[in-house]
């Protein structure tokens, strides 16, 4: 069974990236393109089978990679790889708009999968890079104003948050007394080392930026606002996890730290409910989505530091758990939003619409439930569990707004979306519901979920949201407008200043091309680029 795993491990890999590779052949491209939904299925059962077995290392001597997978990375793994082979597929059979935009398709997947698996750091590192930039060509390359501000936007924050994890994946090779890469070395050093704080405060602003945590979450709405249905779909589910399992493998969780746990269990509820707050004063569904991702990321920052807080590294695969559940409901709501605009509201399964967007507040019998079950132990039964118990009625009366705004959508026979994505939605939706209570086995018993207290708990809050969001309706409250992407209205002046900074940034650059992973990096990135603009002409 090992040797299967690893073979499988590694083909999670190779395959995308072969993938890639038939793309720079002309005869090869347009079967590559035509076939790529078949690239994550060796991650697909990778992921499975890692759910059992115990953490596999892999080697890789010829490209200097080593590949790593526990429970946490294929709880993860398994939901992504689904998604993309799912959406891939429907994409495929109707058709992709055009080879640019198929080909940032290919290269945002390789480097999701790659992302889950990487073991090294500069492994990571790269396929870190590549789920984020090509991800541009999703939704930027157009001449609508809006989509390219967007592009510019999620581009600035992209590059910052990459700068900033290559300054302190820089300083962990340093501080390993014998010059390791491996994500495990490293961080047995960083407890002891003089530069913790400073490399903790990296690792926290590059993943939170992609994350969409406090300050820097004005990207995610004006991303997933401009993306067509389908890319959003991936971005929201699969895309945002490279920032989770990040935190997971970067964080030093397994030694306790209380200064930073707890700043991360503050950062992490204020961003929950600040994603709440202004999802409340949106009406486009895909915005209120957006802030309700920027939300449910706050309540996985703040179990992370709830858990960095005790030391206990045992409960990652929890936050993993909630992590994949977010991913699969999160992409089926994303695709809720096809079948009403192609064929209205009296068409659409409006019951399982509203269970599968209750089921993020925890609505009892749903996947949703055991994800707040499961983040019962890190959160313990003090301010933390109430916290979270506020953030569940306050994840209800969002997802009860962003119901009443799906119903407002106008149908439109000119949605460029994908057909077959609105003909399997409903089976989606339904295995976004009941797939975590297959998964669920790897962190705990499902059968909890059915006890009476249990129930009772995941019940009250999702009533009460649902109620406070009726009451607010009848009352005739008028919410005050906030501009989509809020914070990111205030750095965007900012951004343009880095204009004037352009030598002082030059000479950094030259220093850190010497570090072999920067190379490496920029390497990757210009042949993705390459790629996408062979696919272009």
């Amino acid at each position: 069974m090992t040797g299967l795993r690893t073979v499988l491990l590694v083909a999670s890999l190779v395959v995308p990236l072969a993938f890639v590779g038939a793309c720079l052949v002309q005869g090869l491209r347009e079967r590559a393109l035509a076939l790529q939904w078949l690239a994550p299925l060796p991650g697909l059962v990778a992921g499975l089978l890692g759910l059992s077995g115990e953490p596999l290392t892999c080697d890789l001597p010829l490209i200097g990679f080593t590949l790593f997978l526990d429970a946490s990375g294929a709880l993860i793994l398994c939901v992504a790889a689904l998604l993309w082979i799912v959406v891939s597929a429907a994409l495929c059979h109707d058709g992709w708009p055009d080879d640019r935009f198929a080909i940032s398709w290919l290269l945002t997947m390789c480097g999701n999968i790659g992302v889950f698996v990487a073991g090294d750091l500069v492994s990571f590192y790269l396929f870190y890079a590549l789920v984020s930039i090509p991800a541009y060509g999703l939704f930027a390359f157009s001449e609508d104003t809006e989509q390219r501000r967007a592009g510019a936007i999620y581009m600035a924050f992209t590059i910052a948050g990459e700068a900033l994890l290559l300054l302190a994946f820089a300083m962990l090779v340093a501080d390993e007394p014998h010059g390791s890469t491996r994500i495990a070395d490293v961080m047995v050093a960083l407890p002891a080392s003089p530069w913790r704080n400073l490399v903790l405060g990296l690792v926290v602003a590059g993943f939170g930026m992609k994350i969409g945590m406090l300050p820097f979450n004005g990207w995610m709405p004006l991303n997933y606002g401009a993306a067509p249905i389908a890319a959003a779909t991936v971005l929201s589910g699969a895309g945002v996890k490279a920032g989770v399992i990040g935190l997971i493998r970067f964080l030093p969780i397994g030694a306790p730290m209380e200064g930073w746990g707890e700043a991360l269990v503050t950062l992490g509820f204020l961003s929950a409910f600040y994603g709440v707050g202004l999802g409340l004063t949106q009406r486009d569904p895909k915005v209120v989505l957006a802030y309700s991702s920027i939300s449910q990321m706050g309540v996985i920052l703040a179990a992370l530091g709830a858990v960095l807080v005790e030391g206990r590294a045992d409960l990652s695969s929890d936050i993993a758990f909630y992590a994949a559940n977010h991913l699969l409901v999160k992409a089926a709501l994303f695709l809720t939003i096809g079948p009403l605009v192609m064929r209205g509201m009296k068409s659409a399964p409006l019951i399982l619409a509203a269970v599968l967007a209750l089921s993020l507040a925890g609505l009892p019998l749903t996947g949703g439930a055991l994800a707040k079950l499961v983040l019962k132990t890190p959160f313990g039964s003090g301010v933390e569990a109430t916290l979270a118990t506020l953030s569940s009625i306050a994840t209800a009366l969002l997802m009860t707004h962003l119901l009443n705004c799906i119903a407002s959508v106008r149908p439109s026979i000119d949605w460029n979306g994908s057909a077959s994505l609105v003909r399997c939605w409903p089976a989606i939706a339904l295995g976004a519901i009941l797939l975590p209570w297959l998964l669920y086995p790897v962190v705990g018993d499902a059968s909890t979920a059915l006890k009476f207290g249990n129930i009772f708990d995941a019940l009250w809050p999702t009533v009460v949201g649902v109620g406070v969001a009726i009451a607010l309706s009848r009352s005739g409250l008028s919410l005050p407008h906030v501009p989509v992407g809020d914070t990111v209205v205030l750095y965007e002046r900012a951004f343009r200043r880095l204009v004037a900074l352009g030598p002082r940034l030059e000479t950094l650059d030259g220093r850190l091309r010497q570090w072999p992973m920067a190379g490496i990096s920029l390497l990757l990135i210009l042949l993705s680029l390459i790629t996408a603009s062979i696919a272009g002409n």
